[in-house]
């Protein structure tokens, strides 16, 4: 639980991701790097510092190049979900900041993990930077709405409008799910329902059809406990709520599951979801 260079992860201090990820999944975070805690919102907690939408690779931060040449001249904005830093400043993360459709909600979230402690974040920090990798070497243009593991959020918020500044042809939002349900395992995509504009109607609908279809393509079994067929609407994700480009957020599976955890804590499972999503995007993009 965003230098030109073949193996990046751009900007950002501190992406949701987008959101947090599926409601079974703590929504507001402790101190503890895992599960979040019930304490309030502090008023008075400092704005997550958050600097320009970013292009760069995660050795460098404070760099401002693309990861690759844009010849295609499509972008992609990569949101991987949560950050290292969030267990420890509970304050930040956990101060309300708009999420859509007339709501609020909690900066960020730590995110979930493996029964094993293996965090969500570092997670899909490493499936993004692979993602971003295969689609640079196609002369896409990669942004990432966070630049390293160890920062602190940006807020959902801002991960929306990272993805708006650039003027993205698409965002994919990349997280992991902590459901601890008996037997709780495969993976779905998540699309703003009801759409909030043009974007969010059929191109993010395209979109998130195609990350399903890719990532079932490549073998993964879709979810039996939320959603249906790989693919679950929400309306009350923030990230989703907030964008005007074409945006879904992928849930790669249950971190919760030994299976599926098995998976994502291998170099191999993990460079097993970039490519599926890489290509997936790649589809999309035509």
């Amino acid at each position: 639980m965003v230098a030109v260079r073949a193996n990046p992860l751009p900007l950002l201090a501190g992406v949701l991701l987008l959101t947090a990820c599926s409601s079974r999944t703590p929504a507001v975070p402790a101190a503890a790097p895992v599960p979040a805690s019930s304490a309030a919102p502090s008023a008075t907690s400092p704005p997550v510092p958050v600097p320009p939408v970013p292009s760069t690779s995660a050795s460098s931060a404070s760099s401002a190049s693309s990861v690759a040449p844009a010849v295609t001249g499509k972008v992609v904005v990569l949101d991987p979900g949560h950050n290292g830093g969030n267990a420890s400043h509970p304050a930040e993360i956990n101060r309300k900041v708009p999420a859509g459709r007339g709501e609020t909600k909690p900066c960020n979230t730590t995110g979930t993990a493996t029964n094993a402690g293996y965090a969500e974040h570092a997670f899909t920090f490493a499936v993004a930077e692979e993602v971003g990798t295969a689609l640079a070497a196609k002369g896409i243009k990669v942004v990432y709405t966070r630049t390293n593991d160890t920062g602190v959020g940006p807020c959902v918020d801002r991960r929306a409008e990272i993805g708006n500044d650039a003027r993205a042809d698409a965002v994919v939002s990349i997280h992991a799910d902590g459901a601890t349900s008996a037997g709780a395992h495969g993976f779905h995509v998540a699309y703003s329902s009801p759409p909030l504009n043009a974007a969010q109607g059929a191109p993010s609908t395209q979109l998130a059809h195609t990350l399903r279809d890719g990532l079932r393509s490549a073998g993964f079994t879709t979810s039996t406990y939320i959603g249906s067929a790989g693919l679950s609407p929400r309306s009350d994700l923030a990230g989703l709520n907030l964008s005007t480009r074409p945006t879904a957020l992928v849930e790669c599976g249950n971190m919760r599951n030994s299976a599926e955890a098995a998976l994502m804590m291998s170099p191999a499972g993990r460079a097993k979801y970039a490519a599926a999503i890489a290509e997936a995007i790649e589809t999309y993009l035509g």
